[in-house]
């Protein structure tokens, strides 16, 4: 028989874990995280660059990945502070959540404290923000991101099934060499070009050497343009996500 004062008083317990969920972060597979971009970030892509993948659960449901890119592309070269580009500096590439109620910001934190574990010469990260997604870096500002300025502005083809193109993937000769091999690619004549605006763009020292080099490029941070900032909110309610593979519903207790 219920008595009424179970009735007036919920259970404590049962109401923490509604309130605040047990979340749980660590290391996971390419799949999951390719599970997570294609469901759960605008882009549907995931990076091609050498990348870490941490996965994220919310009492025991998986609800997305973190990506970092570790060297090799223009977006990881750090001469430009004075860093080695494929040891010392790597990317946050994709936050790629459903649903939840943890705060991006707290995950973020803990995903780069991963990383520094994992890979600890690196001295900087970096991460772009991207306007035309209604995105203006409110997670990275919430971090203590420094914000340096606004990328230059780029170009993209859409093809005649509406499918768009970057200008990084297109040529006007309709070939593109890609990791050696040559390979064919969408010509910018055979469909319309449109203008990309530039991205904003964050770094985030790893040491007082680093950021006091960088510090002096600081710029003050942009403001949400839109109402509804389109990189995700602080905080998504309702249920976790899917889990895409059997081995992922019970993580490590991080």
């Amino acid at each position: 028989m219920i008595k009424k004062n179970q009735l007036l008083v919920p259970n404590v317990e049962q109401n923490l874990s509604l309130d605040k969920p047990i979340l749980k972060i660590d290391w996971c597979s390419y799949e999951a995280a390719k599970y997570a971009v294609e469901h759960w970030h605008y882009s549907k892509k995931m990076p091609k660059s050498k990348s870490i993948y941490l996965g994220v659960w919310e009492n025991a449901k998986f609800i997305g990945a973190i990506v970092f890119g570790l060297g090799g592309g223009a977006a990881t070269n750090g001469t430009q502070y004075g860093l080695a580009s494929c040891f010392e500096i790597a990317e946050l590439e994709r936050i790629a959540l459903t649903k939840h109620k943890s705060f991006i910001s707290r995950i973020v934190a803990i995903a780069v404290k991963f990383l520094r574990i994992q890979s600890p010469n690196l001295k900087m990260l970096i991460s772009y923000a991207d306007p035309e997604q209604g995105h203006h870096g409110g997670i990275y500002q919430a971090l203590g991101w420094i914000y340096v300025g606004k990328t230059k502005p780029d170009w993209a083809v859409i093809d005649k099934s509406g499918r768009r193109w970057h200008s990084r993937v297109a040529s006007a000769s309709g070939m593109k060499t890609q990791y050696g091999k040559k390979v064919i690619a969408p010509r910018p004549q055979d469909g319309k070009k449109i203008i990309l605006p530039g991205k904003y763009k964050y770094l985030y020292p790893l040491n007082n050497e680093i950021r006091k080099q960088i510090k002096p490029l600081q710029k003050p941070y942009p403001k949400r343009a839109v109402s509804k900032d389109a990189v995700a909110p602080e905080v998504h309610s309702g249920e976790g996500g899917s889990i895409p593979t059997t081995a992922l519903q019970t993580p490590p207790i991080v």
